[in-house]
């Protein structure tokens, strides 16, 4: 389930560095997205 999840995740969500996004300079949802991405793609990989 994970490991669809990560694939549409990486179609639909936007790619944070790609676009050089300083963590320090996030806003909140930028921050949340990034823990939610981090947290699929940790369970994909198991």
């Amino acid at each position: 389930m994970f490991k669809i999840l990560a694939q549409l995740n990486q179609f639909i969500l936007p790619s944070f560095t790609k676009q050089h996004l300083d963590l320090a300079k996030a806003k909140k949802w930028q921050l949340a997205l990034i823990s939610y991405r981090y947290y699929v793609t940790s369970r994909a990989l198991d």
